[in-house]
Parts: C-alpha cells; structure tokens; sequence
C-alpha cells in the first residue's frame, strides 16, 4: 500500500528553503487560524503590525504578519482548511524561521454534550488522512500537543474557560464522514473531527519544530440530523475572537517561561 511508504529522507526534490530565505529576527511564537473573518477582526485589534513575508499559492497570496500582543511579538498568518494546503503554507512559514506554531480552529464534535464554542484540546490524532504518512511511519494514530497542553490548561483555569481533552479525528474528506465512520471513530475515543492536526504535527516534529493545536466546537455530528450549529465563519464572531487571543496568551505564556519569568 503507498501509505505505508515512509521515507525519512531530510531532502526532497523541491525543498522550501529553496523557495524562501530566513527572515531576520523572527518572532519566537507564530500564531494561525482558518477563518478569514476571525483572522480580519484578531488582525484589527493590534496596533502595531507589519508584513514580514508572503507565500505564494495558486489560489491566494498569504501575508505574514508581525503582531505586537501584551509587548510581545508574534508572527501571524492565515491557514488554509485542509492538510496539503496548511502543511505546505507552514513548510514555507518555518523556511522564513518560524520554530514554534500555535494553531485554532472550529471542529466538528461527535459529542454532542461539548457546548457550541467550546475549548477541546487534543490528546492524539487519528490519521484517517494521507499527508501525515510522509512526515511520519505508519501509525493509527499520532500523539500530539505534548509540550505545551499543561501551559494552556493553567491558562484556562485562570480565565475560568471550561474545555475538554479527548482524540481528534483528522480526516481529508469531510463530505465523507458517514454514521459507520462516526460511530468507529467514536469507539476509538474521538470527540471531535477536524482536517489538519494530524498532519501539523507530523510537519512540526520531522522538520524538529514546536506544535499546539486547540480547537473550538463548531457543528454537531452526534444527532440525527447535522447541526451547525457556530461553524459559519461569521456567527459569533466576537465570542471567536477572545477564543483567537487564548492563543496569543498562551505564546506569551510560553515566551515567558522561555526567559525565566
């Protein structure tokens, strides 16, 4: 089977850094989202902000920003839906010097007590997809957010935001999440799905970079009839938005203990 064709080699044929040269002085922590409508109302809420990079894709050209949050600078860029898309813009991303990625973005639960909104950090991935199986050996699943989930937790406490912890569902088809598969991933301990983690983490530990990915509950997939519920990138926009900042609080977070603080 191709999927179980694994090559550890560090060099390709087309390498990023081919494509890209470093940026001077990259900020410690990137920070990215899917919504183009969250990611316009988080970009309008800082001051000081420019554009450090770009990376050019066929259907859109992606700027990289640098954004000062709480005195502290972040890269910030938007993701596209999807692994081939979201790997290959972070590839680019850490060609320009990018060590360290906080990603969030809206799921679908397969539990339908998680609130609409709702926080849920993943504990592993199961890799129902394909790009993961280039950066990784075969392998049900992937363990993932190891390092920093503790970190966003405290935050969590502290702002009195409820989450769950449970397995994400990463699939590359999203028209075929049927009944039967709901109901395995479900036996397999899968709250929720989604359309990248899996492979995000994949990317960040081959390339020896740093990964947390959380995610808020979008549409319902644990009823008898699909319920989006908040998943359209415009309802809820203000609530998403203080979701958005969680993420930039935890790079200040992990900033800070960096340098002892």
């Amino acid at each position: 089977m191709l999927l179980t064709e694994f090559d550890p080699a560090r060099s390709a044929v087309i390498d990023p850094t081919a494509i890209h040269t470093p940026v001077e002085d990259f900020p410690g922590v990137s920070v990215s989202c899917f919504s183009r409508q969250l990611f316009a109302a988080l970009l309008e809420l800082f001051e000081e902000k420019r554009i450090i990079g770009e990376v050019h894709m066929a259907t859109a050209l992606h700027p990289v920003y640098e954004v000062v949050y709480r005195g502290r600078r972040f890269a910030f860029f938007l993701s596209y839906v999807g692994e081939p898309g979201c790997v290959g813009v972070y590839e680019d991303v850490m060609a320009m010097g990018s060590k360290r990625l906080i990603l969030f973005g809206n799921c679908g639960v397969l539990d339908g007590s998680i609130q609409d909104c709702g926080i849920i950090i993943p504990t592993a991935a199961i890799r129902d997809e394909g790009l993961s199986y280039h950066y990784a050996p075969v392998s049900d699943t992937i363990p993932v957010n190891k390092k920093y989930r503790d970190l966003f937790k405290e935050l969590l406490t502290e702002r009195s935001v409820p989450y769950v912890e449970g397995v994400t569902w990463t699939t590359d088809a999203m028209y075929r999440e049927t009944r039967d598969k709901v109901a395995r991933r479900r036996e397999q301990g899968a709250v929720c799905v989604e359309m990248e983690c899996a492979g995000m983490q994949a990317v960040c530990d081959f390339r020896g970079t740093e990964f947390f990915q959380f995610l808020y509950a979008g549409d319902n997939l644990d009823s008898d009839v699909w319920d989006p519920r908040s998943l359209s990138g415009d309802v809820r926009l203000d609530h998403k938005t203080g979701i958005g900042l969680l993420a930039f609080d935890l790079g200040v977070k992990i900033l800070e203990r960096e340098e002892g603080l």
